[in-house]
Order: structure tokens, then C-alpha cells, then sequence
């Protein structure tokens, strides 16, 4: 048995430590508020408003809160409900008409004014997808505002040239008229409908001054706005981002179980992607999101059902702030392209959603140990780590193998009597076990 010992120091490292990434990377940080749902407890749930109705889609999701809350979300995100373009479009809920009008198919305003108040009555928070990078072709600041855009030489406008999205318009964040115009817009939501905060999409293709520069204005309204990064790079946390995405540990997830790396190297890219983060940031982990899923769906990417919900035991319980993506607590079996709308039946697989909620309690139950000291061990197929902070210590044992194993027990742990999370019941640990396919525990003492 292989040990290895990582030293976790997400919540005290220093600001100094942060890699230069980019030419924002030597601006002074702005200090990212500590409010009490990020103390850690915190999952988050992605609606993709077009499965849950093919037309009034926030009241759909309103009436099913208790469901969405039952697998134990506090943050509620919903994919853009803003209007979208039909220009050049290919259905795209990230090709923005207007900023401050919503998608009619999804509802009114008082519709969602009316979702985020019932929202928040059973205390959850709501943050909407917010699309800065770029707008639709037929948005009005295309043809008001055309020096708002990037242009060729020829003074046309054009797409991002980084990305092959010809259905978008790139914005110029060089114009600092359009970057206010932007701001207000952000505004606009917080204050008419009162939500919590924004999920930023493509945050790396804006420049880091302007996030910098409307989380600042955002927050002279709402200090506590929870801010998530679609992004990898570290230096975006310096602008005020609580949550930056654990984009590389999901990919080497997905690679672990098709065999293409060790778990080793999935253990290795955890602790990189979680150097220079700045002191109460976090990675959100995930085993699928609306990209991926219209790629395959977890069932396809991890073997099955049991390999699906094994992969989400890792991505809940090793690191960070777990994601569900709306359809995953049912397991759907195939790829969802979000492009399209298509209702799915959210109750249809009640007993998957159930294990999925028994397992997010776990998450909350073992928060004693969050940010403390991990060792990881390499054991064949069978995933595990210990995390301990004080008296308090968590063990974690998740078999990644389609097959049954037999596995030693970390020979420090093995004897000791610890709490089955999961079971309730109190168990003395074996020198070795038999583990079945995709089986874990979660041990707490």
C-alpha cells in the first residue's frame, strides 16, 4: 500500500503564494466576504430550465423546490433565462438579445421574482448564469454600439477568436462605456428580483479588470453576492470570485475511469488545482454539468449507474463544493444536449435520488474535518483518503472497479471503531474487506 500525505491548506494560504498567470496577475486582490454559507456546506444545483417544461419553466422549477432541496442544494443556479438571439442562433441559452429581458418560454418577471421568493423561503440562495464574453447578433448594441464589439480591419464585426461560436458577437471590453452598460445590467437582476449572486460564464475570455470592477459595484448592493468562476486559472480569485471550477480534476476524473491514468494522478491533480487559492475560496467539483452532459451522461462516462454514483462519492467527499446537475439525481443514461429543449421526468428514479441525498448528507455531516489534513492512499481500484482536523477524522473508501476487490484497510485505521455515515451504525474497521463493484464508505469519528 502506497501512502501518500498532502497537507490541505486551502483556507490558510497566503495571497503571496498565487502563480502569475496573466497581466492582471499583480493587481491587489479584493477581499472575498465570508458569509456562513462558505463555511462549506454549501451544494449547488444546476437547473436547465429546459427540462423541466417546454413553456413556463419558473414555475416548473418552482414546484419542484422541496424535490431540488430534498437532495440537500442551498444554492440554486439557473442556466440563462435571459432573451435569447435568433440571428445566426443554433439555440443557444449563451447567445444573449437582451441582457435585461428574460426568455419568454420560461416565464414573466413575476414569475421569477416569484421562484427566487420561494427559494428563498426554504433558505436557498439563487444565482443566474451570466453571459459577459459576448452577445447575439441581432442584440441591440450590435447595431446602437458597434464600436462596443471587436472589429476586423475592415470594421466588422466579429465572433470570438478564440472559440468557434459563430452564433455570438464579441464584445470589447477596451470600451469602458459598454463594460458600465454591462454592470447595470448585472445590477438590474440584483435589485428587481433580489437574486444572490451570478455563475459567470467563460470568466477567462473577460478581462480580469472588469470582473474586478463590477464585483466591486455588485456588492455595494449585496456584500454577501456568492460569485462562481466558469474558469481554471487562480488569478481570476483575485477579482473577487468565491468558487473558481475544478475543470482539470473533473477531466483526469473521467480519464481515471476509462483507464487512461492512476489514481495517483487523479490524486495529484486534486491537490494542483487547489494551490494558490486564495484564503475562503473553493473549487466546485463535479462529475457531469450541462457541457458535459451533452457530450455523454454519466452513466456512459463512468460504467453505469453504481460507477456514476461512485465518481460522484469522489467528487463529493475528496475536495470543494459539490455540484447536481439537473437530470444526474435520475440518472439519465444518455447525452443532453442543453441546446434543446425536452422535459425529463425529474421523479422517475426516486431511489437513485435518495442514495444521492444520503451521500450530500454525509458531506454535511463531516464538515468538522473540512480544510484539515488529508492522506491519500493507493490501493488497486479502491479510492481512499482520510482527513482530520483536531479530534475529528474522516475515512473515505470508494471502489472504482466494475468487480469485487479485497482491499486492506489503511493499516492506521484498521481496528479503530468509527461511525458508518451512510448505515448510522458504529463499526469496527477489518484489517482487510471485500468490497462489491462501485461500493464506498464513509467512515467518521
Amino acid at each position: 500500500m502506497k501512502k501518500v500525505i498532502i497537507a490541505t491548506l486551502l483556507f490558510t494560504m497566503l495571497h503571496s503564494c498565487m502563480g502569475c498567470s496573466d497581466s492582471q496577475s499583480d493587481m491587489e486582490p479584493i477581499p472575498v466576504p465570508q458569509e456562513e454559507y462558505m463555511a462549506s456546506d454549501m451544494v449547488i444545483y444546476e437547473a436547465n430550465p429546459r427540462i423541466f417544461a417546454e413553456e413556463n419553466a419558473f414555475s416548473a422549477i418552482k414546484a419542484e423546490l422541496d424535490r431540488i432541496q430534498s437532495l440537500g442544494t442551498t444554492v440554486l443556479w439557473l442556466m440563462p433565462v435571459n432573451e435569447p438571439g435568433v440571428l445566426k442562433s443554433v439555440n443557444s441559452p449563451y447567445c444573449i438579445k437582451d441582457y435585461k429581458k428574460l426568455n419568454t418560454r420560461y416565464g414573466t418577471k413575476k414569475d421569477l421574482k416569484e421562484l427566487v421568493d420561494a427559494a428563498h423561503a426554504k433558505g436557498m440562495k439563487v444565482i443566474l448564469d451570466w453571459v459577459a464574453n459576448h452577445t447575439s447578433w441581432d442584440n441591440a448594441w450590435v447595431t446602437e454600439h458597434p464600436d462596443w464589439y471587436t472589429q476586423d480591419a475592415n470594421g466588422n464585426v466579429v465572433q470570438p477568436q478564440e472559440q468557434p461560436w459563430a452564433d455570438v458577437a464579441d464584445l470589447n471590453f477596451d470600451n469602458e462605456i459598454m463594460q458600465q452598460a454591462m454592470i447595470d445590467a448585472m445590477k438590474y437582476w440584483v435589485t428587481e428580483i433580489g437574486i444572490d449572486g451570478y455563475r459567470c460564464d467563460y470568466a477567462e475570455g473577460v478581462p480580469d479588470a472588469f470582473w474586478k470592477k463590477a464585483i466591486a459595484e455588485l456588492r455595494t448592493l449585496d456584500n454577501n453576492l456568492l460569485m462562481l468562476a466558469e474558469g481554471g486559472k487562480t488569478s481570476l480569485m483575485n477579482n473577487g470570485f468565491n468558487l473558481l471550477y475544478g475543470w482539470n480534476f473533473h477531466s483526469k476524473l473521467k480519464d481515471y475511469y476509462a483507464g487512461k491514468c492512476s489514481l495517483t494522478d487523479l490524486y495529484a491533480m486534486n491537490t494542483s488545482e487547489l494551490e494558490g487559492m486564495p484564503k475562503g475560496t473553493l473549487r466546485l467539483r463535479y462529475s457531469t454539468n450541462h457541457d458535459q452532459a451533452s457530450e455523454a451522461s454519466p452513466i456512459e462516462c463512468y460504467g453505469g449507474e453504481r460507477g456514476a454514483m461512485s465518481a460522484f462519492v469522489l467528487t463529493t467527499m475528496l475536495e470543494g463544493i459539490p455540484l447536481i446537475y439537473s437530470s444526474q439525481e435520475v440518472a439519465y443514461p444518455r447525452s443532453l444536449n442543453f441546446f434543446n429543449y425536452g422535459v425529463i421526468d425529474l421523479k422517475s428514479n426516486e431511489v437513485f435520488a435518495q442514495e444521492m441525498a444520503e451521500i450530500i448528507r454525509a458531506y454535511k455531516a463531516t464538515s468538522s474535518v473540512r480544510g484539515g489534513e488529508l492522506e491519500v492512499y493507493t490501493t488497486g481500484d479502491v479510492a481512499s483518503f482520510y482527513r482530520a482536523a483536531g479530534s475529528h477524522g474522516m475515512l473515505v473508501m470508494v471502489n472504482t472497479a466494475n468487480e469485487s476487490v479485497q482491499v486492506k484497510v489503511p493499516m492506521e485505521h484498521a481496528g479503530k471503531t468509527m461511525t458508518d455515515v451512510i448505515a448510522g451504525v458504529d463499526v469496527e474497521l477489518p484489517t482487510v474487506m471485500t468490497m462489491e463493484p462501485y461500493q464506498y464508505f464513509i467512515y467518521q469519528q
